[in-house]
This record gives structure tokens, C-alpha cells and sequence, in this order.
């Protein structure tokens, strides 16, 4: 990762920052249909794939340093893209190391349990990355819009009267904040869709047969108090955007520029942590020596004592010798395309 890179990766994503301790409103502050002027469809592809390969890298790291953990908590409404961002963003890291949990409604353990048990139980390990496709958010979102939810909580009266969901704002910012001082770094990502951008998928999923099991009744009963998500969206980015978990408003109706916002706010948090191999200590180095010795000394006849090395120098001399050859093709090239003197006064 160059300085260069990093740059234009904090670039991109930096409108996209709730500013903590700062008041939303969702609708005037954040355009869901906002591209970046620099940005362009027909990159969007190799750019994601060169975010994806530094992802990886990155993941490996991460994995082989094991003391810090990533969480990524995903919030949208419905047809908001959180299933497809995680598909195409998380494409190209070792799944052994990325753990996807989708919460539903609350099983009846769950609700006999403090709020947070369910979501605390799913954390990632030390080494991974973790994925909440809808988190403990839904807490002061859903159950916000929909206040039922809190008699199925069973929770005591005091505990739902009135500053209810400012208490609630509280409580998720001390957990997180408890977290990122364990060395687990939080990414928040909320996918903005406009209201005609959820109006066209929903057409989506009923005009082809084959996506019209994502359909629900209530989605569109949902969809009816887009108003009242609204309020609860802005509410939340206003309240919990916090400088140890702050909240990215990803534009969601252009799917591929979700998606590459979305690889690059994750990107963006493991250059932070910045993991690294592990080092080994002199005298470890010593015992791999001796290991490497009894390896060479297992050579068959004609074989290189250590095939790897072989490998990777026979590599590097033909990436040499291709690039000896683009450089003698791209200077016959200025050669040949160059006019001569006479040519140019002649014309």
C-alpha cells in the first residue's frame, strides 16, 4: 500500500463521514444518488478489483497478527444492497476468516436476555472480520418505528419510559467504545437508498420470477412509514457517529458505487490497524536454517535443493526479460512514429 493510495482511498470516503457529534438530516445531508465526479462506471470494475486483492492482503495480515478484530455493521432498508455488497466486497478475502451473521426477529432466549446479549455473542474473534447484515442498530431503528418491540422485551417500566432511545444511544457508544479499546475496530456502513431506487428493485423482484422469493408483503407495509425510517436514520447517524465507531453514508442507488465506497471504508480501517507477519525471533531463525538444511539434504538427483527459491527466481527472470522487451517494442515504436527534420520542415 503506497501513501498515494492510501490518499485516495481517505479521498473518496470522506464526504461519505458522518462528522461526530454533528446533526443529520439524512434527506438534505446525503444524496443516495452521488457518484464522485472522479469516478467513472467503466473503472469501477478494475478498481474493485485491485481494492479486493488489497482487502486480502490485508486479511492475511490481520489473521496472522491475531490481536485485533474488524467488525463491519451493515444497515439499509429493504432492496438496500447489503446482501450484494457483501458478496461482491468480501469476493476475494479467505472465508475462513470472515463470519457473516444475519439478525431476524429476537428467538425467545434472545428477548430473555439484555439487548445487546444477542449481538455481543456473534463478535468476531481476534484475527477475523465480522459482518452484522443488520446489527444492534436495529434496536433504536425497528423496534424505534415499530415501539411494540419493547413490551417483547420484557423489559421493566422504568427501562421503556420516556429518554428510552437517548439511554439506548448511550449504551451503544459505551459498547463500542469498549470494543475499540479491546482492539476491535468497528466500520459502520449505512446504505442510502432514494424511495423511487427501492420503488424500481421492488419491480425488480416481482417482474422476474427468479428474484420473486425476495419479495414480502412487508416490505411494502415497511415501506409505508419510509418517513418515520427516515427520522430513525437521521436520529441514529446524529447520535451514534462517535470518533472510535464512526458512522459512513454510503450512496446505495448506483450498486457499483456502493460497493466500491463500501471496499473502500473497509480498506480504509485495516490501513489504520496496519497488521503485519509476525517476526520471528534470532534464535527461531536459526531452527528454520537448520529445518531448511535437512529439506535440501531430501533433494532427488537433479532436483534443486530448494525448489521454491527455483521457482520464484526462473519467475522473476522471465518478468525481467518481458519487460526488457516491452521497453526495445516501445522505443522502435517512439522511433518509428518520430518525424525526421526534413519531414518537418517539408510540411
Amino acid at each position: 500500500m503506497t501513501d498515494k493510495q492510501a490518499e485516495r482511498i481517505a479521498e473518496l470516503i470522506k464526504p461519505l463521514r458522518v462528522k461526530p457529534g454533528s446533526k443529520v438530516h439524512l434527506a438534505k445531508d446525503f444524496d443516495p444518488g452521488y457518484k464522485a465526479g472522479y469516478v467513472k462506471k467503466k473503472h469501477a470494475k478494475e478498481v474493485m478489483r485491485n481494492g479486493i486483492a488489497l482487502l486480502s492482503d490485508y486479511q492475511a495480515r490481520l489473521a496472522a497478527q491475531d490481536s485485533h478484530a474488524v467488525l463491519v455493521c451493515l444497515q439499509a432498508l429493504d432492496a438496500g444492497g447489503k446482501d450484494g455488497t457483501i458478496r461482491h466486497v468480501m469476493s476475494g478475502v479467505n472465508p475462513q476468516g470472515v463470519h457473516v451473521t444475519s439478525f431476524k426477529k429476537p428467538s425467545t432466549e434472545e428477548l430473555d436476555h439484555d439487548y445487546l446479549w444477542r449481538y455481543a455473542r456473534h463478535l468476531p474473534a481476534r484475527g477475523d472480520i465480522g459482518i452484522f447484515n443488520r446489527s444492534h442498530y436495529e434496536e433504536v431503528l425497528v423496534v424505534r418505528v415499530h415501539p411494540e418491540n419493547l413490551d417483547w422485551q420484557k423489559l421493566p417500566k422504568e427501562a421503556k419510559g420516556d429518554g428510552v432511545w437517548e439511554r439506548r444511544y448511550r449504551e451503544i457508544n459505551d459498547w463500542e467504545r469498549y470494543l475499540a479499546e479491546n482492539g476491535f475496530h468497528i466500520v459502520k456502513l449505512f446504505l442510502n437508498l432514494s424511495k423511487e431506487e427501492q420503488r424500481t428493485r421492488f419491480f425488480k423482484r416481482l417482474d422476474l420470477p427468479e428474484k420473486n422469493w425476495k419479495f414480502s408483503a412487508a416490505d411494502l407495509s415497511e415501506r409505508q412509514r419510509w418517513d418515520d425510517y427516515q427520522e430513525a436514520f437521521s436520529e441514529m447517524l446524529s447520535n451514534t457517529s462517535t470518533p472510535w465507531a464512526p458512522w459512513y453514508v454510503i450512496p446505495a442507488d448506483h450498486k457499483w458505487f456502493a460497493r466500491l465506497c463500501s471496499a473502500a471504508v473497509l480498506a480504509h480501517a485495516l490501513i489504520g490497524i496496519e497488521p503485519q507477519y509476525p517476526e520471528v525471533s534470532g534464535k527461531q531463525r536459526e531452527q528454520l536454517l537448520i529445518f531448511k538444511d535437512e529439506l535440501e539434504a531430501q533433494a532427488p538427483k537433479g532436483a534443486p535443493a530448494d525448489p521454491f527459491a527455483a521457482k520464484e527466481a526462473k519467475a522473476a527472470k522471465a518478468r525481467a526479460r518481458k519487460k526488457v522487451e516491452a521497453n526495445a517494442e516501445a522505443n522502435a515504436e517512439a522511433d518509428g512514429g518520430m518525424k525526421s527534420p526534413s519531414r518537418i520542415v517539408a510540411e
